[in-house]
């Protein structure tokens, strides 16, 4: 059954095809609607659209389906089209014609708009907890293994003196700078796009600030237009929220699988962490942190397959839209996986302290030896040829002693200071508990 009905049957081959997967991903937007609903309900009337005692009536009724929707007892009825008509019918069913004064002064374009918001809305603090928690983990390891040193690479050659407090440290920094990009994510996703209708406004004498407060929303989308305009860009804004910590994540784990090598050998993971070759006897797989790579890969293309669907549409709403949740709730989820698995992975994770000790690494130092000739009062161009001479004739013979103790260095890396940088980040969020605003939604009328 479909609300809007004109006494002509859509062909169900069509009615198939253009349903597509919303069926499933409606279900995750379920609460969120019924909470939407709830505000919906308690503005029309305080503007007199219905009366007082008719939207507690609603506002009852949507509470208790509330409760279901999060406990997952919500399901799309055989032929309903979209969670939004479950939740009329259902209305409809418990309360009669008062359950069809619901829709009243909205459009179902901004109804799913406000779902897909304050489900968005969970959703980034649900990450932006994970990512935390992940550079939390880093941040420990950087102090238990601050004064083991590492080689540093440029070009994928031996360069300088690295260490593993820097290493470690460096991914939660990147992931504090990650959570600050995300700050500007999340302000744009909670804004209110409730009463912009199809994108137009209503002639009904609707208060979108008032929704606004109710459910929490930092902001209003002003204007009706740019309201809808916002169903696209919401998605591309979070898609590259999540392609930025990707990168992150995926480039920890391609150097974790590097270090890992026997070539290299300063990584390792406990044997049940890893996975076995149908052959060789003597594998241990790094696996995890190969499927960690592949998808955070894949997720770093996510505002790509946002911008495929979206790229050369007019203003207003299309169909083309209902495509992005098969995009974002997909990318959602992998993402909260990926950085569960991977704080999973570097909580176990051991590391090799004697790895200068091969002489592989013998020419670490050069630039050690070309400053302390600099010191010596000897020009640094003078003292670098100096320097590539012994080593090309076989006469270089490196120290192991180093001067470094400036911030983010071997000698001073900073662990504290990016844990206060990631702590900023993270409180710069204003988050919003979502059981609390359904509680004031269910008893906005006992208090007023």
């Amino acid at each position: 059954m479909k609300l809007w009905d004109k006494n002509i049957s859509t062909e169900d081959k069509i009615l198939s095809f253009t349903t597509g997967m919303d069926p499933v991903f409606d279900l995750e937007l379920a609460p969120y609607d019924v909470m939407g609903s709830m505000a919906h309900a308690i503005m029309l009337a305080e503007v007199g659209l219905i009366e007082r005692k008719d939207a507690a009536l609603l506002v009852d009724q949507l509470a208790a389906l509330y409760k279901d929707a999060k406990q997952g007892l919500v399901k799309l009825d055989p032929g309903v089209e979209d969670i939004h008509s479950q939740v009329e019918m259902m209305l409809t069913d418990s309360l009669g014609d008062l359950g069809k004064r619901i829709h009243t002064g909205r459009s179902r374009n901004d109804q799913v708009m406000v779902d897909i918001k304050l489900f968005l809305r969970e959703e980034l603090q649900e990450i932006v907890d994970a990512v935390k928690d992940l550079a939390m983990v880093l941040l420990s390891q950087a102090e238990r293994y601050k004064e083991v040193l590492m080689p540093g690479y440029t070009h994928m050659q031996v360069a300088m003196p690295s260490s593993f407090g820097l290493w470690f440290g460096a991914y939660a920094e990147a992931l504090a700078d990650d959570l600050t990009f995300l700050k500007g994510v999340y302000s744009v996703v909670n804004q209110n796009p409730l009463g912009s209708a199809a994108g137009f406004g209503s002639s009904f004498q609707i208060d979108r600030e008032l929704t606004t407060s109710l459910l929490a929303f930092e902001s209003l989308h002003i204007g009706s237009v740019n309201a809808q305009l916002n169903r696209g860009k919401t998605e591309w804004y979070i898609g590259s929220g999540l392609s930025a910590i990707a990168s992150t994540v995926a480039r920890m784990a391609m150097d974790a699988v590097l270090f890992m090598g026997q070539n290299f050998s300063f990584l390792t993971l406990p044997g049940e962490l890893t996975t076995g070759s149908s052959i060789m006897p003597h594998k241990k797989n790094p696996d995890v942190l190969e499927l960690i790579r592949a998808r955070c890969n894949r997720l770093v293309n996510t505002p790509s397959e946002v911008s495929a669907v979206t790229t050369n549409l007019i203003s207003g709403y299309h169909r083309d839209f209902q495509v992005l949740k098969e995009v974002i709730h997909p990318a959602l989820s992998e993402m909260k996986n990926c950085l569960h698995m991977m704080q999973y992975v570097i909580k176990n994770v051991k590391v090799n302290d004697s790895i200068l000790d091969d002489e592989t690494y013998q020419y670490l130092y050069s630039v050690e030896e070309v400053n302390s000739k600099v010191k010596t009062g000897m020009p640094f161009r003078d003292a670098y040829k100096e320097v590539a001479r012994e080593i090309d004739s076989g006469r270089y013979r490196p120290g192991r002693d180093h001067g470094y103790t400036h911030m983010g260095s071997i000698g001073n890396p900073g662990t504290d200071q990016v844990k206060a940088k990631l702590s900023k980040a993270y409180e710069g969020f204003a988050f919003v508990n979502g059981e609390e605003v359904v509680e004031a939604l269910k008893n906005y009328f006992e208090k007023s």
